[in-house]
């Protein structure tokens, strides 16, 4: 465990950073299991924090296949207490046009039951509130920092997750539309949640590299590709401004876990507080 508090998690696109510094390569042992790949720890402008690429490196994890639970449980493992989530999407209403970013605040969950979503299982019972799930704060410290990159950002907004590989079919992409939902991806569920029942503060920067599929135009993977280019250079000018300012002024919040625990203390085995040693602290 480290001093280090700040990690980013990388998505689509985002497999390294080149704004950044490599220190070292870190592999983290979990009860779940191995994490997508090493993390990183980097340093930008003189401030250090870890960076784990979602998908593994060189893109080989799909979204189901993807440990959220190992990633999420070995950041906080090594100390960490805040994740900036950077992620690809599509675009599901006409005002987030492609190359923009939005700082989204609530998900919806579309996924299929495949993916293992909580730290609290196996003869362990817990629940926590996700009625929050992004942390206000920090949301707000990323969108300051999109607007001082010169990003066109937009602060708020529901990012609906489905399960993937493949994208939306017009008709549900208008479902997606008609629920409300300003951007869909494949990722950040159980991931935020996750974070939520570690105690750790989450927020996602939604980069937008499309209109999905409900508008009236075609648009190729390659195309997609291409936006993804311009939204990684966006990227690497945000991260130079955010990094340094959540190292030196770390977001004040209140862990909303420390009571999740619902079982008799009596019947947690070893295993459990293996588990619990790392996410109640």
């Amino acid at each position: 465990m480290s001093d280090i508090k700040v990690a980013v998690i990388g998505g689509s696109g985002i497999y390294k950073l080149d704004a950044i510094k490599i220190k070292k390569h870190l592999k983290v042992q979990t009860p779940f299991g191995l994490p997508s790949g090493d993390i990183m720890e980097a340093e930008v402008d003189g401030a250090s924090f870890y960076f784990l690429p979602r998908h593994g490196q060189g893109h080989y994890l799909t979204p189901s296949e993807v440990n959220y639970r190992a990633n999420i449980f070995a950041l906080k493992k090594l100390g960490v207490n805040t994740i900036v989530s950077i992620s690809a999407v599509g675009s599901l209403q006409e005002e987030y046009a492609p190359k923009q970013f939005v700082l989204v605040d609530q998900f919806i969950d579309w996924t299929k039951g495949l993916r293992k979503r909580t730290f609290f299982d196996e003869g362990m019972v817990g629940h926590v509130s996700t009625a929050l799930p992004v942390e206000s704060a920090l949301q707000k410290r990323l969108y300051e920092a999109c607007q001082k990159a010169g990003v066109i950002s937009h602060l708020g907004g529901t990012y609906i997750c489905i399960e993937g590989p493949q994208f939306s079919t017009k008709a549900e992409s208008k479902i997606y539309r008609g629920f409300g939902a300003s951007v869909i991806g494949m990722t950040n569920v159980p991931e935020a949640f996750l974070a939520k029942e570690a105690g750790m503060a989450y927020a996602t920067v939604a980069m937008v590299t499309d209109y999905d599929c409900w508008k009236e135009e075609h648009c190729t993977v390659q195309e997609i590709m291409d936006v993804m280019k311009s939204n990684y250079v966006s990227a690497q000018k945000f991260v130079l401004l955010a990094i340094p300012d959540l190292v030196k002024n770390p977001v004040k919040f209140t862990p909303e876990n420390q009571y999740a625990v619902m079982t008799d203390k009596s019947l947690l085995t070893p295993a459990h507080q293996e588990i619990l040693e790392v996410v109640l602290k």
